[in-house]
């Protein structure tokens, strides 16, 4: 099981949805505090306005699901499966994905700092103009990703694979050339010179 940085263990749940069948269901403007949805189906929900907090996420399907301007605070993911999901304009801060599966994920604008995605298998997804700062993506599969006009500020990146990654208008302060595969990797010209000065170079115009 993946932890949550420095070890901080998730949020107690006090009430249950268990088994649940909420496909195609509309949510606007709910709000759930620490409760656990367990093996609930939101295969092509749209959400709007919603704010969970502190939940905890088991075996949940998120497939073809469209959130906008959600909060997701705290909230744990385990095992949930995100197939063409697509976030917009929302708040995820503090919350922790383990196990989970991604393929054509898409996530536009929003917050998503302090983060956990160690190990995830983003290849392929799309992050444009969303907040990653101090996100922890050590470990994660980000090849041929987009992650376009971001800030990526902080993140842990150790052993991270962006080989392929489209990364332009991304600030990449704080990222180590030496601990991460960056072969093919799309970077713009500030971006050269950031990563040049982490490999030691004296960038002279």
């Amino acid at each position: 099981m993946a932890e949550r940085k420095h070890g901080v263990p998730a949020p107690p749940t006090e009430t249950s949805i268990v088994s649940a069948d909420w496909d195609g269901r509309e949510i606007v403007n709910e709000t759930h505090h620490r409760v656990l949805f367990q093996d609930v189906d939101m295969t092509e929900v749209v959400d709007r306005g919603s704010t969970f907090e502190e939940c905890v996420f088991g075996n949940v399907r998120f497939n073809v699901s469209v959130h906008e301007n959600v909060r997701f605070l705290n909230c744990t993911f385990r095992r949930c499966s995100f197939f063409d999901t697509t976030f917009t304009d929302c708040k995820l801060t503090g919350s922790m994905f383990d196990g989970c599966s991604y393929g054509l994920l898409k996530v536009s604008r929003g917050d998503w700092s302090y983060v956990g995605l160690p190990g995830a298998d983003l290849r392929g997804s799309v992050f444009e103009e969303v907040r990653l700062r101090e996100a922890d993506l050590t470990g994660a599969r980000l090849a041929n990703a987009e992650l376009r006009r971001s800030d990526l500020s902080g993140a842990w990146l150790h052993s991270a694979d962006l080989t392929g990654a489209d990364l332009r208008g991304s600030v990449l302060d704080g990222l180590d050339p030496h601990t991460v595969q960056l072969k093919g990797a799309v970077i713009d010209p500030f971006q050269a010179t950031v990563v040049a000065e982490a490999l030691g170079l004296d960038v002279r115009g």
